[in-house]
């Protein structure tokens, strides 16, 4: 899933591209992906592009004149990508969700990977955007870091780090891939309870969100104009399982879940203890 440096860098590179680029017309191939009532996506058509942004973890492209500002709100979900091509797509292109066609033949496109559909775009007056739930409902973003007593307060609940971390309307912007490496990072077990830190971990875990930060400037480096379809990320121990830790030399041990897993270093964020496998729990039941 694209994550917050992922979706930075990819609302830098388009900001970069976009600029000042007139939109020809605009279409939705993908039957559910445009959640817009009331502005109709050929509203966009004649207008130019002023700006692409990031919310949490979603990118939001603008569109102008000044004073009737449109934004496009997308959530890309676990397999979106949102990328600016030279040529058109056909339409019957099976990864096309939405087609943003522009007057000098270029094509900024939604695409995703996969069958299931989930992700979407939202056409909306700009004034609105903050309004809207899916915004309204974030919390502060995770990078840059929200102040150690802010994050106290954002997380200071029963649940666990792995979990409150990936909940946007406590921290915004963090999935399971940059999760892994915050924790990580911090030295703290994914199934740390937040309300039971103390402020030595507080500020460990702070300062942890700097990963993310290193992961943009890491994207600043690799990435050129064209945004790929898989993200070089500079990831430390997440899909690393079995490979010794970055850190210590400790095996990486992994939890796995349906379509989902997690990973961690024993020696390090657990205290020596590998974590009952949910593949091998549900196999002795």
């Amino acid at each position: 899933m694209p994550e917050l440096p992922e979706v930075e860098i990819t609302a830098r590179r388009l900001a970069t591209a976009l600029e000042g680029a007139e939109v020809e017309s605009a279409l939705a191939p993908g039957m559910v992906a445009l959640k817009s009532i009331k502005l109709p996506l050929d509203a966009l058509a004649g207008r130019e592009v002023v700006g692409v942004r990031r919310v949490g973890k979603m990118p939001i492209v603008e569109f102008g004149p000044e004073g009737d500002r449109l934004a496009l709100l997308v959530h890309l979900m676990s397999a979106g990508r949102l990328q600016l091509f030279s040529e058109r797509a056909s339409l019957r292109d099976r990864r096309s969700r939405v087609l943003i066609r522009l007057t000098d033949g270029r094509e900024l496109r939604l695409r995703e990977f996969g069958t299931k559909q989930r992700a979407w775009a939202k056409l909306l007056h700009e004034a609105d955007v903050s309004a809207e739930e899916m915004v309204a409902t974030l919390g502060p973003e995770a990078w840059p870091a929200p102040s150690p007593e802010e994050l106290a307060r954002v997380l200071g609940t029963s649940g666990h780090l792995h979990s409150l971390l990936r909940n946007q309307r406590a921290i915004a912007g963090i999935g399971r891939s940059w999760v892994d490496e915050i924790l990580w990072e911090a030295k703290l077990s994914p199934f740390k309870k937040a309300s039971e830190m103390d402020d030595a971990e507080i500020e460990a875990l702070h300062g942890a969100l700097g990963v993310l930060g290193r992961a943009i400037d890491h994207y600043e480096e690799v990435i050129g104009e064209t945004i790929p379809d898989k993200m070089p990320m500079p990831l430390q121990v997440h899909r690393r399982e079995g490979e010794p830790c970055p850190r210590c030399g400790e095996t990486i041990a992994a939890i796995h879940y349906a379509e989902r897993i997690t990973c961690y270093c024993p020696r390090e964020q657990t205290g020596g203890r590998v974590l009952a496998d949910r593949r091998l729990s549900r196999l002795l039941k």
